[in-house]
């Protein structure tokens, strides 16, 4: 969904509250944090209309078994706090399992929007409202809820069997542990077959729909619209249009049910962020989306034919749905029967003329790293792009994590290197994909695009660009020859160089004239033939690490407005948190740095001069220290890390307290 958004400039950013602050209900205790609440308050509209108070930002928590519709409800309540302007920042967070046993703890899903009137970077710490759709549900999220928070429950599932199930002797709606927060219990299922009764549904059926009735109920609590999901869902059912219609049914009567019962005496607005953004027209996008949407503009703008070799995994499952849609952009997709017959697939149409893409996540990689060493060795461009998930081995596919880095930077025999950028955003997937595009037509090479779990399945607002904004990635392709030999005779060499770039030339099979020996065995400097010359191996090995030390990428920009002693240094998904850390220590008086990496090799060339300009430097990571690895080996600085490898993304306030432990140790 688009939306036209008109404002100034971009005006400077303000500091992300801390997440866990009461919401709108809880008294706020002298000490804590101020409240996110705006003192003013809508008046009451006629008589018995219920009060409106303006909210800055809030965070939503959906919750319920992986069947309950948990993504969706969370998608479309997204979708209309974006079109509403609001920004906003998502975590989807869905069991491993395609259908995990009903009832239980491992079987949970659940979707967390954060939205806000102004600039905010994650999806918030902790939820202000909790809607717990089962005992399940409640149990595995309710460590996250701050005291004094909304928790909307669905009693109807609150009987002995399902809370035997999770571990609760006793209700916890009637013992008295839920005492610390302001708990709504609704009868959602009970109610959704009620407002459904006259459409001849089985009672199964029928409580389908109760996740449209929660939806229903938030959308009253926080004003957001209602005509593009009532659209959406007459689309999604189109087929079944009594289902359709019973499920805006349920929709309505949630709505009707927050405007019309006692227990909800309040509702909330929270502004439009128009400061947030420059003007444009903008859309919420997912990280995968955006990725998709770069590599078909790359495809474009290089005007050549997109070509991708996949085999399905999770996270990156949905790159591929999403670029077999868009064959009238001269996409074409092709579903191999494992991953090393992707990535095959892929350097073939490479080697046709093609860009050509793979795309997998980790134990894909492992199995792809062959074929990426003689994608180096034909020196032909191809983008891999991994979506990082929690490892080793099959780990923990629906979860997040960042250790694939040495992976991609050494995971190959021989000395093979190959060129890493990592997108920092959902919406960032999309210039990180035409950058990823860049170097791998200019510079004649294999070029990872490292994403990841976090921003694949989460999303933010994003800016469609104009066309005229967009790279020129127009390559030439070999048409003659390129050399002359001593005795005059006009000859093509496949692997004589680009004096700048040393990108050797791009020939298309089936050009006369320039038929050329392909293969993973070493190459003759120039003619490609086969050379087992000891002196001649060197010479290639040291110029394919030239052509990647060589590749332009621009300097590290460092935020540093207060002359700071400490640097924290960040890759890929953990800008969101780190800036958001370090919003809030300098709202505290800590001076502090940043610095945020897109290009992991090359590195940027600035990059040991602004390391070695502070007493110290700590890099966050959710892995146990890879970059920072890199870092101490490459510059012999002490570079301090910070991990975390739970399958979640690190908080603001967790951040915070380490960086600032850091800075006073």
């Amino acid at each position: 969904m688009t939306s036209q958004v008109s404002s100034p400039a971009e005006q400077a950013e303000p500091g992300e509250q801390p997440s866990g602050a009461a919401p709108p209900s809880a008294q706020q205790p002298a000490e804590q944090e101020p409240s996110r609440l705006s003192p003013q308050r809508a008046p009451a509209q006629g008589s018995g209309a219920k009060s409106v108070r303006k909210l800055e930002r809030v965070i939503i928590r959906f919750a319920g078994d992986s069947g309950d519709g948990m993504q969706l409800t969370g998608d479309r309540f997204t979708s209309e706090t974006a079109s509403f302007g609001n920004d906003l920042s998502t975590l989807p967070n869905f069991p491993a399992e395609i259908r995990a046993p009903a009832g239980t703890l491992p079987g949970v899903s659940s979707f967390q929007l954060h939205f806000a009137d102004h600039d905010i970077l994650t999806p918030g710490d902790a939820p202000d409202v909790l809607v717990a759709m089962n005992p399940a549900a409640l149990k595995a999220n309710i460590a996250d809820v701050p005291r004094g928070a909304e928790i909307i429950v669905n009693t109807d599932e609150f009987t002995k069997r399902p809370m035997a199930k999770v571990g609760y002797a006793a209700s916890p709606l009637e013992d008295g542990s839920l005492d610390a927060y302001r708990v709504h219990p609704v009868p959602l299922t009970t109610l959704t077959i009620e407002a459904l009764k006259d459409f001849g549904l089985s009672r199964k059926e029928a409580e389908r729909s109760k996740n449209m009735f929660a939806l229903g109920l938030l959308s009253w609590m926080y004003h957001r619209p209602t005509e593009g999901t009532e659209k959406f869902l007459r689309a999604k059912f189109a087929k079944k249009p009594d289902i359709a219609e019973a499920n805006v049914a349920a929709f309505r009567a949630g709505w009707n049910f927050g405007e019309t019962t006692e227990d909800f005496a309040v509702s909330y607005e929270v502004a439009p962020a128009t400061a947030a953004f420059p003007a444009g027209t903008y859309r919420n996008i997912s990280g995968n989306l955006a990725l998709s949407y770069g590599l078909v503009a790359a495809g474009r703008q290089a005007d050549l034919p997109l070509y991708l070799g996949s085999y399905p995994i999770t996270p990156a499952s949905d790159i591929l749905h999403e670029l077999s849609k868009h064959k009238n952009f001269g996409v074409r997709t092709f579903q191999a029967e494992d991953e090393i017959a992707g990535i095959g697939a892929a350097l073939g149409a490479a080697f046709g003329g093609a860009l050509a893409v793979t795309t997998t996540s980790g134990p894909g990689v492992a199995l792809k790293s062959e074929t990426i060493g003689l994608a180096v060795s034909l020196e032909l461009p191809l983008l891999i792009v991994d979506i990082q998930r929690g490892g080793p081995s099959t780990g923990l596919p629906t979860k997040t994590e960042q250790a694939d880095l040495l992976q991609a930077m050494y995971g190959r025999n021989g000395e093979a290197p190959v060129p890493i950028v990592a997108p920092r955003t959902p919406a960032d997937c999309f210039d990180a994909a035409l950058d990823a595009a860049r170097i791998a037509l200019t510079y004649r090479t294999p070029v990872f695009l490292l994403s990841d779990g976090y921003l694949a399945n989460g999303s933010e607002p994003w800016r469609v660009p104009e066309t005229h904004e967009l790279p020129d990635l127009r390559v030439q392709f070999a048409t003659g020859p390129n050399h002359t030999l001593a005795d005059g005779t006009e000859v093509f060499w496949p692997y004589k160089r680009d004096t700048q770039t040393l990108a050797r030339p791009w020939a298309v099979p089936g050009t006369p004239g320039l038929e050329h020996r392909i293969g993973g065995i070493e190459k003759q400097d120039g003619t490609g033939n086969i050379s087992y010359d000891p002196a001649n191996h060197d010479f290639m090995v040291r110029t394919r690490q030239a052509k990647i030390d060589n590749i332009t990428v621009p300097d590290l920009a460092v935020d540093d407005p207060h002359g700071a002693k400490t640097l924290v240094l960040g890759w890929g998904s953990t800008y969101g948190p780190i800036t958001a850390a370090v919003r809030r220590l300098r709202a505290e008086g800590v001076a502090i740095a940043q610095a945020h990496l897109r290009h992991l090799n090359p590195f940027p060339r600035n990059l040991g001069e602004v390391l070695k300009a502070y007493d110290k430097v700590i890099v966050p990571e959710m892995n146990l220290g890879q970059l920072a690895t890199l870092i101490r080996a490459k510059y012999l600085v002490d570079a301090r890390s910070y991990n975390q490898v739970n399958g979640m993304p690190f908080k603001a306030e967790q951040l915070a307290g380490a960086l600032k432990e850091a800075i006073d140790d």
